[in-house]
């Protein structure tokens, strides 16, 4: 399914590529609401570990619009995208800690773009990611033992490095050319490496099933 979606959207982009009558380029950035969807846990117990929230990042980036005709184009972008989650974590004492989790992303989506009206336009289409790096920020973690406060543990052996996904969304572009944008991640790859949790993984006993949902809401520029 992943090869097929990377092979599907470079066929995809080429033959974009060759037919475009117009190609233009811009810049975007703005917010993200993310957060994982799925368990993440020991098999059999009601509660996981782990009760992922909500968290608000950012992203920025490149787009090259291809208007194929007067209603269609494609759009490949190249982003840095924060991503990741907010959860608590009860250590051996029994005390709550807060955290976030920081996914950092290279995303390169690849839209399809239909104009029902000018200016407005209707966009899907798949995207991959590279994870280049994931972070742990815990406040107050070690404060018993260390005098230090907030810590910053990296996590990256416990993510996998790609992440597949479908992007749903809408943009607006006004004739000045600048353009405001609303769109939905749906991550369709496990994020869990399953290779690190070795055998408890691979006898059932944890359930790994998380993927990524992220909201973006952005603004760009098209010149």
């Amino acid at each position: 399914m992943k090869k097929l979606l990377v092979c599907a959207a470079v066929a995809v982009f080429s033959m974009g590529a060759l037919s475009a009558q117009d190609v233009r380029f811009g810049v975007k950035g703005g917010v993200n609401f993310a957060n994982l969807a799925g368990d993440f846990g020991v098999s059999g117990f009601d509660e996981d570990f782990q009760d992922a929230e909500m968290k608000v990042g950012f992203h920025i980036g490149g787009l090259a619009e291809l208007k194929l005709t007067e209603k269609f184009a494609l759009q490949p972008e190249l982003l840095f995208s924060n991503q990741g989650f907010k959860s608590t974590y009860f250590d051996i004492d029994d005390r709550k800690q807060d955290y976030n989790v920081n996914l950092s992303y290279v995303n390169i989506p690849i839209m399809a773009k239909f104009f029902p009206i000018d200016g407005l336009s209707i966009e899907a289409g798949p995207q991959i990611g590279f994870l280049v790096s994931a972070k742990d920020e815990r406040n107050d973690y070690y404060n018993d033992y260390l005098e230090e406060g907030d810590v910053k543990i990296d996590t990256k052996d416990l993510y996998k490095s790609l992440d597949f996904g479908l992007n749903f969304g809408a943009s607006y572009e006004m004739e000045s050319g600048l353009f405001f944008t609303a769109r939905y991640n749906l991550g369709l790859s496990k994020v869990d490496d399953e290779d690190f949790y070795g055998d408890f993984a691979d006898f059932g006993l944890f359930s790994l099933s998380r993927k990524n949902r992220v909201i973006q809401l952005s603004a760009g520029f098209m010149f």
